[in-house]
Protein backbone atom coordinates (compact mmCIF):
# COMPACT_ATOMS: atom_id res chain seq x y z
CA UNK A 1 0.00 0.00 0.00
CA UNK A 2 1.51 3.61 -1.10
CA UNK A 3 0.89 5.97 1.93
CA UNK A 4 1.02 9.35 0.17
CA UNK A 5 0.45 11.09 3.07
CA UNK A 6 3.79 10.23 5.18
CA UNK A 7 5.03 13.35 4.39
CA UNK A 8 3.01 15.06 6.13
CA UNK A 9 4.74 15.88 9.73
CA UNK A 10 2.72 15.55 12.59
CA UNK A 11 1.69 18.84 14.86
CA UNK A 12 0.95 17.02 17.69
CA UNK A 13 -0.70 20.00 19.81
CA UNK A 14 -3.07 20.52 22.57
CA UNK A 15 -4.15 23.37 24.97
CA UNK A 16 -1.47 22.64 27.01
CA UNK A 17 1.58 24.90 27.18
CA UNK A 18 0.78 27.18 24.31
CA UNK A 19 0.91 30.68 25.51
CA UNK A 20 1.52 34.40 23.47
CA UNK A 21 1.47 37.82 24.58
CA UNK A 22 -1.80 38.84 23.10
CA UNK A 23 -3.34 42.01 24.49
CA UNK A 24 -6.58 41.91 23.06
CA UNK A 25 -7.59 38.11 22.36
CA UNK A 26 -5.61 36.62 24.96
CA UNK A 27 -4.97 32.91 25.62
CA UNK A 28 -7.54 32.67 28.48
CA UNK A 29 -10.33 33.89 26.73
CA UNK A 30 -9.14 31.99 23.47
CA UNK A 31 -9.47 28.08 25.07
CA UNK A 32 -12.78 29.43 27.34
CA UNK A 33 -14.37 30.35 24.02
CA UNK A 34 -13.08 27.50 22.12
CA UNK A 35 -16.15 25.33 22.13
CA UNK A 36 -18.73 28.29 21.75
CA UNK A 37 -16.86 28.68 18.54
CA UNK A 38 -18.05 25.02 17.61
CA UNK A 39 -21.59 25.61 18.86
CA UNK A 40 -21.78 28.61 17.05
CA UNK A 41 -20.70 26.95 13.94
CA UNK A 42 -23.02 24.27 14.39
CA UNK A 43 -25.69 26.12 14.86
CA UNK A 44 -24.95 28.22 11.86
CA UNK A 45 -24.89 25.32 9.83
CA UNK A 46 -27.88 23.64 10.61
CA UNK A 47 -30.04 26.88 10.72
CA UNK A 48 -29.00 26.93 7.02
CA UNK A 49 -29.48 23.13 6.39
CA UNK A 50 -33.08 24.42 7.65
CA UNK A 51 -33.69 26.59 5.61
CA UNK A 52 -32.84 24.47 2.39
CA UNK A 53 -28.75 24.21 2.33
CA UNK A 54 -27.88 20.69 0.58
CA UNK A 55 -24.25 19.13 2.24
CA UNK A 56 -21.44 19.98 -0.10
CA UNK A 57 -23.00 23.39 -1.33
CA UNK A 58 -20.34 25.22 -2.19
CA UNK A 59 -20.44 28.70 -0.12
CA UNK A 60 -18.47 31.72 0.12
CA UNK A 61 -18.71 33.45 3.52
CA UNK A 62 -18.33 36.87 4.76
CA UNK A 63 -16.33 37.36 7.91
CA UNK A 64 -15.18 39.72 10.78
CA UNK A 65 -12.12 39.69 13.10
CA UNK A 66 -11.70 42.77 15.63
CA UNK A 67 -8.68 43.60 17.34
CA UNK A 68 -6.99 46.64 19.06
CA UNK A 69 -4.43 47.40 16.53
CA UNK A 70 -4.87 48.14 12.76
CA UNK A 71 -1.13 46.96 12.47
CA UNK A 72 -2.49 43.60 13.75
CA UNK A 73 -5.08 43.01 11.26
CA UNK A 74 -3.07 44.66 8.28
CA UNK A 75 -0.70 41.47 9.00
CA UNK A 76 -3.61 38.52 9.47
CA UNK A 77 -5.10 39.86 6.09
CA UNK A 78 -2.10 39.31 4.58
CA UNK A 79 -2.21 35.88 5.57
CA UNK A 80 -5.42 35.67 4.57
CA UNK A 81 -4.55 36.98 0.86
CA UNK A 82 -1.90 35.16 0.70
CA UNK A 83 -2.33 31.95 2.03
CA UNK A 84 -6.60 31.14 2.00
CA UNK A 85 -7.22 33.35 -1.52
CA UNK A 86 -9.39 35.44 0.09
CA UNK A 87 -11.12 38.83 -0.58
CA UNK A 88 -10.16 41.31 2.21
CA UNK A 89 -10.45 45.02 3.00
CA UNK A 90 -9.30 47.71 4.68
CA UNK A 91 -9.56 47.44 8.45
CA UNK A 92 -12.02 50.35 9.71
CA UNK A 93 -12.01 51.61 13.28
CA UNK A 94 -15.63 51.13 14.91
CA UNK A 95 -17.58 53.62 16.89
CA UNK A 96 -15.81 52.52 20.18
CA UNK A 97 -12.57 52.79 19.11
CA UNK A 98 -11.91 48.72 17.79
CA UNK A 99 -10.48 47.94 14.41
CA UNK A 100 -12.55 45.67 11.92
CA UNK A 101 -11.38 43.73 9.85
CA UNK A 102 -14.31 42.03 7.08
CA UNK A 103 -13.91 40.14 3.90
CA UNK A 104 -14.90 37.13 2.14
CA UNK A 105 -13.73 33.74 1.47
CA UNK A 106 -12.75 31.67 -1.70
CA UNK A 107 -16.51 28.74 -1.97
CA UNK A 108 -15.82 25.59 0.28
CA UNK A 109 -18.33 22.39 0.52
CA UNK A 110 -19.97 23.42 3.40
CA UNK A 111 -21.33 20.61 5.94
CA UNK A 112 -21.91 20.61 9.23
CA UNK A 113 -18.09 19.51 10.17
CA UNK A 114 -16.43 21.54 7.21
CA UNK A 115 -18.06 24.35 8.88
CA UNK A 116 -16.89 23.53 12.19
CA UNK A 117 -12.74 23.87 10.85
CA UNK A 118 -13.35 26.36 8.97
CA UNK A 119 -14.51 28.57 12.01
CA UNK A 120 -11.79 26.97 14.44
CA UNK A 121 -9.40 28.16 11.51
CA UNK A 122 -10.32 31.45 11.36
CA UNK A 123 -10.62 31.45 15.29
CA UNK A 124 -6.99 30.09 15.55
CA UNK A 125 -5.57 32.39 13.05
CA UNK A 126 -7.08 35.43 14.51
CA UNK A 127 -5.46 34.44 18.08
CA UNK A 128 -1.94 34.24 16.23
CA UNK A 129 -2.71 37.87 15.22
CA UNK A 130 -4.02 38.85 18.08
CA UNK A 131 -7.57 39.78 16.60
CA UNK A 132 -11.02 38.08 17.82
CA UNK A 133 -13.13 36.34 15.17
CA UNK A 134 -15.95 37.88 15.69
CA UNK A 135 -18.80 36.84 12.96
CA UNK A 136 -19.59 34.84 9.27
CA UNK A 137 -22.57 34.01 7.18
CA UNK A 138 -23.78 33.54 3.65
CA UNK A 139 -26.27 33.91 1.42
CA UNK A 140 -27.96 31.33 -0.76
CA UNK A 141 -30.29 30.34 -2.70
CA UNK A 142 -31.75 26.54 -2.03
CA UNK A 143 -32.68 26.39 -5.95
CA UNK A 144 -29.60 27.28 -7.26
CA UNK A 145 -26.60 25.22 -5.36
CA UNK A 146 -23.48 24.13 -6.83
CA UNK A 147 -21.42 20.87 -5.21
CA UNK A 148 -17.47 19.64 -6.06
CA UNK A 149 -17.44 17.73 -9.19
CA UNK A 150 -17.51 14.21 -7.38
CA UNK A 151 -18.18 11.91 -10.39
CA UNK A 152 -15.33 13.58 -12.33
CA UNK A 153 -12.83 13.85 -9.73
CA UNK A 154 -10.72 11.03 -8.01
CA UNK A 155 -9.96 10.44 -4.87
CA UNK A 156 -6.44 11.27 -5.96
CA UNK A 157 -7.30 14.59 -7.21
CA UNK A 158 -8.88 15.80 -4.13
CA UNK A 159 -6.25 14.60 -1.65
CA UNK A 160 -3.60 16.35 -3.66
CA UNK A 161 -5.58 19.42 -3.30
CA UNK A 162 -5.79 19.20 0.16
CA UNK A 163 -2.06 18.41 0.29
CA UNK A 164 -1.90 22.08 -1.30
CA UNK A 165 -4.02 23.83 0.65
CA UNK A 166 -1.88 22.27 3.68
CA UNK A 167 1.05 23.11 2.67
CA UNK A 168 0.04 26.57 1.87
CA UNK A 169 -1.23 26.61 5.37
CA UNK A 170 -5.00 26.75 4.86
CA UNK A 171 -6.20 23.96 7.20
CA UNK A 172 -9.46 24.00 6.81
CA UNK A 173 -9.43 23.82 2.89
CA UNK A 174 -7.03 21.00 3.24
CA UNK A 175 -9.52 19.10 5.68
CA UNK A 176 -12.44 20.10 3.14
CA UNK A 177 -10.82 18.66 -0.11
CA UNK A 178 -9.84 15.22 2.07
CA UNK A 179 -13.18 14.95 2.93
CA UNK A 180 -13.97 15.17 -0.57
CA UNK A 181 -11.67 12.34 -1.00
CA UNK A 182 -13.29 10.14 1.33
CA UNK A 183 -17.14 10.65 -0.03
CA UNK A 184 -15.22 9.32 -3.24
CA UNK A 185 -13.48 6.61 -1.57
CA UNK A 186 -13.75 5.85 2.45
CA UNK A 187 -11.05 3.84 2.87
CA UNK A 188 -8.34 6.26 1.81
CA UNK A 189 -6.56 5.68 4.81
CA UNK A 190 -3.81 8.57 3.46
CA UNK A 191 -7.03 10.85 4.12
CA UNK A 192 -7.58 9.56 7.01
CA UNK A 193 -4.58 10.20 8.31
CA UNK A 194 -3.57 13.52 6.31
CA UNK A 195 -7.07 14.68 8.24
CA UNK A 196 -6.68 13.57 11.73
CA UNK A 197 -3.23 15.94 11.07
CA UNK A 198 -4.64 18.64 10.28
CA UNK A 199 -7.41 18.49 12.98
CA UNK A 200 -5.18 18.04 15.45
CA UNK A 201 -3.71 21.31 14.40
CA UNK A 202 -7.20 22.97 15.33
CA UNK A 203 -6.71 21.27 18.67
CA UNK A 204 -9.77 19.20 17.85
CA UNK A 205 -7.74 15.78 19.28
CA UNK A 206 -10.99 13.61 19.48
CA UNK A 207 -11.67 14.04 16.05
CA UNK A 208 -8.44 13.35 15.09
CA UNK A 209 -8.60 10.24 17.50
CA UNK A 210 -11.29 9.07 15.41
CA UNK A 211 -9.66 9.14 12.17
CA UNK A 212 -6.47 7.67 13.21
CA UNK A 213 -8.27 4.59 14.37
CA UNK A 214 -10.14 4.16 10.93
CA UNK A 215 -6.92 4.30 9.27
CA UNK A 216 -5.43 1.82 11.18
CA UNK A 217 -8.79 -0.13 10.96
CA UNK A 218 -8.43 -0.44 7.30
CA UNK A 219 -4.42 -0.42 7.72
CA UNK A 220 -2.61 -2.02 10.39
CA UNK A 221 0.48 -1.66 9.47
CA UNK A 222 0.45 1.84 8.87
CA UNK A 223 2.79 2.96 10.93
CA UNK A 224 2.83 6.53 10.76
CA UNK A 225 -0.26 6.61 11.99
CA UNK A 226 0.29 4.33 15.14
CA UNK A 227 3.18 6.32 16.07
CA UNK A 228 0.72 9.96 15.58
CA UNK A 229 -2.20 8.32 17.24
CA UNK A 230 0.59 6.81 20.19
CA UNK A 231 1.63 10.21 20.33
CA UNK A 232 -1.62 11.56 20.57
CA UNK A 233 -2.50 9.05 23.81
CA UNK A 234 -0.08 10.56 25.70
CA UNK A 235 -0.93 13.62 25.20
CA UNK A 236 -4.03 12.17 26.34
CA UNK A 237 -2.73 10.85 29.65
CA UNK A 238 -3.41 7.08 27.83
CA UNK A 239 0.41 5.88 28.06
CA UNK A 240 -0.65 3.05 28.15
CA UNK A 241 -2.31 2.80 25.36
CA UNK A 242 0.11 4.98 23.43
CA UNK A 243 3.26 2.37 24.51
CA UNK A 244 1.17 -0.41 22.82
CA UNK A 245 1.11 1.14 19.53
CA UNK A 246 5.06 2.44 20.18
CA UNK A 247 5.13 -1.44 20.34
CA UNK A 248 3.23 -2.10 16.96
CA UNK A 249 5.34 -0.26 15.31
CA UNK A 250 8.28 -2.06 16.26
CA UNK A 251 6.92 -4.95 15.61
CA UNK A 252 5.39 -4.03 12.23
CA UNK A 253 9.20 -1.89 10.69
CA UNK A 254 11.79 -3.87 12.49
CA UNK A 255 14.71 -2.21 9.97
CA UNK A 256 13.56 1.08 9.62
CA UNK A 257 15.72 3.40 12.04
CA UNK A 258 14.21 6.45 11.80
CA UNK A 259 10.52 4.87 12.83
CA UNK A 260 12.12 2.48 15.45
CA UNK A 261 14.08 5.73 16.66
CA UNK A 262 10.73 7.76 17.26
CA UNK A 263 8.68 4.78 18.74
CA UNK A 264 11.56 3.53 21.34
CA UNK A 265 12.18 7.17 22.22
CA UNK A 266 8.35 7.81 22.77
CA UNK A 267 7.50 4.75 24.40
CA UNK A 268 10.24 5.62 26.90
CA UNK A 269 8.58 9.50 27.23
CA UNK A 270 5.34 7.62 28.01
CA UNK A 271 7.01 4.85 30.69
CA UNK A 272 8.43 8.07 32.50
CA UNK A 273 4.92 9.49 32.31
CA UNK A 274 4.17 6.07 34.49
CA UNK A 275 7.14 6.71 36.76
CA UNK A 276 8.87 3.24 35.43
CA UNK A 277 12.02 5.51 34.69
CA UNK A 278 13.89 1.46 34.51
CA UNK A 279 11.70 0.97 30.98
CA UNK A 280 12.31 4.51 30.29
CA UNK A 281 16.15 4.31 30.25
CA UNK A 282 15.32 0.80 28.46
CA UNK A 283 13.69 2.06 25.58
CA UNK A 284 15.97 5.57 25.25
CA UNK A 285 18.95 3.11 25.48
CA UNK A 286 17.71 1.35 22.48
CA UNK A 287 16.90 4.69 20.07
CA UNK A 288 20.44 6.10 20.96
CA UNK A 289 22.02 3.01 19.93
CA UNK A 290 19.78 3.66 16.26
CA UNK A 291 21.17 7.14 16.20
CA UNK A 292 18.98 9.46 18.56
CA UNK A 293 20.83 11.97 19.59
CA UNK A 294 18.81 13.51 20.62
CA UNK A 295 17.92 11.31 23.89
CA UNK A 296 21.04 12.01 25.35
CA UNK A 297 20.34 14.97 28.06
CA UNK A 298 17.50 12.03 29.07
CA UNK A 299 19.97 9.51 29.28
CA UNK A 300 22.01 11.73 31.51
CA UNK A 301 19.47 13.40 33.25
CA UNK A 302 17.64 10.22 34.30
CA UNK A 303 19.76 7.27 33.47
CA UNK A 304 23.02 7.20 35.81
CA UNK A 305 23.83 3.68 35.36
Amino acid sequence: MNFKAIFLVAMLVSFKGITMENTYFTWAAFSKNYNDEINSADSVYFSMESNGLTPFSMLAFDFHFLSDSKAKLNNLALLLKNSYGYKVLEPVKTENGVWDLSGKTSPFPVTADNLVYWTLDMYKRGYEFDAKFDGFGAPFDKNNQFFPPFEATTADEFFNKGFDYYNQGNLSAAIAQWTNTLKVNSKDVDALYSRAIAKNELYASNAAMIDYDKAIEIAPNFSSALLNRGALKDDNGDHLGAIADYGSVIEIIPKDEITLQRAYANMANSFKALGDLKAACQNWKKAKELGADYVNALLTDYCKS
